[in-house]
């Protein structure tokens, strides 16, 4: 799924621009620099059946109570330059929920590994007895 971002989900999302908070001054009160993107992904055509299911499972923080992904961006000064977050942001979260987890291959200690640890334990051990000669 490392092609994630040569599909254009434009025509599918949707952006509605609010006036931010934070930082600013004046130019917080006067622009609506927030910009809250919305996919409604369960109806996407891009998508197939197993990706949205996985957005369900993993995205799920991010999905209200109608099914619609919603993704808010509000660092920057201008809508434009927070609208390229929101929309970098939603393909790297797409990209996270469709990676694959490697799966862990169970290991063993190496012979080194063994005899090390084993030296140490006896080196603790020694040092122990000799502490029990002194108390005597």
């Amino acid at each position: 799924m490392n092609g994630i971002r040569n599909i254009d989900f434009l025509p599918e999302l949707s952006f509605a621009a609010s006036r931010s908070g934070g930082k600013g001054g004046q130019n917080v009160n006067k622009v609506s620099t927030k910009v809250e993107l919305q996919f409604d992904y369960m109806h996407s055509q891009l998508l197939t059946n197993e990706q949205k299911q996985l957005i369900t499972a993993k995205l799920a923080s991010f999905i209200n109570k109608e099914g619609i992904l919603k993704i808010v961006a509000q660092e920057e000064r201008s809508q434009l330059m927070n609208k390229k977050a929101a929309i970098n942001r939603f393909y790297t979260l797409l990209e996270g929920a469709f990676r694959k987890k490697k799966k862990r291959i169970a290991s063993k200690p190496s012979k080194q590994a063994k005899e090390k640890r084993i030296k140490a334990k006896k080196l603790v051990g020694e040092k122990k007895k000799l502490r029990m000669r002194w108390k005597e």
